[in-house]
């Protein structure tokens, strides 16, 4: 229980300031991402700015809520409290995902690094999708323990994108590659981290056997 509570308070630390980051730059500091596209060179399709965005600026926004509303869903006392808040959230969750899912395939296309990294923004995607329907189904199936497990591991892809700036930036930084190799690296870096890490918290925090709940 402690283990889990520990985790949770730094999970909500983590989460918070990376809330406010990602709103503060993309719609204060930096709201034309100029920053960001000037990494965007040899693009092989026509970048239509407005468009791109206001995909970006509805991706950010639907990213936040999905990283709040499974923050929520994590704490225990807010499910004891009201199981229909946790399911209503949890619906909030999935729909956030999706639409996350869906602004970044069409922003897959014009992604730093071209081709290559375009292919794993969309395995991304997909793995996303995939673990957070299986989530939706074991809970379906009265499956809590699996739920919860499958939950974690939709929940970590929520922090892709400052994984693979992390990544970047180690690369970049650390042994001097240059910026679109180090962030082609970091997305595919990412994927790794976020199928491993996620198993090694359900096994730090615990589980028994699987649990069935009555409506």
């Amino acid at each position: 229980m402690k283990k889990r509570n520990t985790l949770y308070v730094l999970l909500a630390c983590v989460n918070i300031l990376f809330i406010l980051y990602a709103l503060a730059v993309n719609y204060i500091i930096d709201p034309g991402a100029e920053a960001f596209l000037s990494h965007k060179t040899d693009l092989k399709r026509e970048l239509h700015l407005p468009v791109w965005l206001t995909v970006m600026r509805v991706h950010v926004a639907f990213a936040c809520i999905a990283m709040a509303a499974g923050l929520l869903n994590f704490s225990k006392r807010l499910f004891e409290k009201s199981r229909k808040f946790h399911r209503i959230n949890g619906y909030v969750y999935i729909v956030s995902v999706l639409v996350v899912v869906l602004t970044s395939g069409y922003m897959a296309p014009y992604a730093t690094g071209g081709k290559i990294s375009s292919m794993g923004f969309n395995m991304l995607n997909i793995i996303w999708l995939l673990i957070t329907v299986t989530a939706l189904a074991q809970i379906k199936k009265k499956r809590t323990l699996r739920h919860r497990n499958w939950m974690i591991r939709s929940y970590a892809f929520c922090f892709t994108n400052m994984l693979i700036h992390l990544i970047t930036s180690l690369f970049q930084q650390g042994f001097g590659v240059n910026y679109v190799t180090g962030y082609t690296i970091g997305v595919y870096g990412s994927i790794v981290l976020l199928l491993v890490i996620p198993d090694i918290i359900i096994r730090t925090i615990g589980q028994s056997g699987d649990t069935r709940v009555t409506p």
